[in-house]
């Protein structure tokens, strides 16, 4: 039996700093490879931090407030640059340890345009280190369109690797049937589904995509103090004297292809969260349900999928 161990990050970054937050990573990158992992998985923008600010701090959305500005500034100046410094060190870092990385990340563009626009992003580093596919999010969710621009199809792909087919997507794609569809197309052995935290709904998420995908899934959420909300905006009342309060909790998952759970959820604590998959699994569970493959109907249904980049 081929098998693949996969280590969830629940952790958070070092907030709003790429170089610390870089740091950690590949510390936790070494351990979760030390403990036999060949996939390792990072949540959300983990490079470097969630805005969880916009749904609790109270002036987040205040029009033309110098303090979100600020903020704002700041998550642009730890954003990262697909060709920077950051990714080229997690590429070697990946290379150096033999393991897949999926990594989510501020994206910034350094080079050309756009300046100033923010994308909620993901890599996929293959075991060789080579950057095997970059998605930017569709569409930033509700109070994210504050922070993050539209994303396109360029990245609705699945990378090949030693283990199989592996896919990614972002929090609320996995709610656009058309995205889920994008990648069920791809053959993915493996789909990580990224989130800030995996709570209730976004479990029956992550379990439905696995059953339909047929395909395991990998939530990864991460950990997020009050203490780490920005300085420069007004503390929320439920958080003001509690600066240990969970701001995300995890909830990091993984599922099998029937829909069940393999390992997790973890909530609550910081953890990496290792799962070990029998990777015949998943042709195994398309004998009775293939929704790109004989339970298709191509003759009643047409999709197709802009794959260009647009910026």
């Amino acid at each position: 039996m081929e098998t693949l161990r996969v280590a969830v990050i629940q952790h958070g970054p070092v907030y709003l700093d790429k170089a610390k937050s870089l740091d950690k990573a590949t510390t936790l990158l070494q351990e979760a490879a030390a403990g036999g992992a060949g996939l390792v998985v990072f949540g959300e923008t983990w490079l470097s931090g969630y805005p969880a600010w916009l749904d609790h701090c109270p002036d987040a959305g205040r029009w033309n407030h110098e303090p979100v500005k600020e903020v704002f500034a700041q998550t642009w100046q730890n954003g990262v640059a697909i060709d920077g410094p950051e990714i080229t060190t997690l590429r070697k870092e990946a290379a150096a340890q033999g393991v897949a990385v999926v990594m989510g990340i501020n994206e910034v563009v350094h080079k050309g345009q756009p300046q100033g626009t923010i994308f909620n992003s993901l890599i996929i580093i293959d075991e060789q280190g080579n950057l095997a596919n970059h998605h930017r999010k569709l569409m930033p969710t509700y109070t994210e369109k504050l922070v993050y621009g539209h994303g396109d199809g360029a990245g609705l792909r699945a990378a090949d690797t030693k283990f199989g087919r592996l896919g990614a997507l972002i929090c609320w794609e996995h709610w656009m049937p058309h995205s889920r569809m994008a990648m069920h197309q791809e053959s993915e052995t493996v789909h990580v589904a990224l989130w800030p935290t995996v709570h209730e709904m976004h479990q029956i998420n992550c379990r439905q995509y696995a059953f339909e995908g047929r395909c395991f899934v990998i939530g990864a959420g991460q950990i997020m103090r009050a203490s780490e909300l920005p300085e420069a905006l007004e503390t929320p009342s439920h958080f003001a004297n509690a600066p240990d309060a969970l701001v995300l909790n995890g909830g990091s998952c993984v599922i099998g292809p029937d829909g069940h759970y393999v390992a997790g959820p973890v909530f609550d604590k910081e953890t990496i969260l290792y799962a070990d998959l029998d990777l015949s699994h998943p042709v195994k569970e398309r004998m009775n349900l293939d929704v790109t493959g004989h339970y298709n109907r191509p003759d009643v249904f047409s999709f197709s999928v802009n794959r260009e980049r647009q910026v």
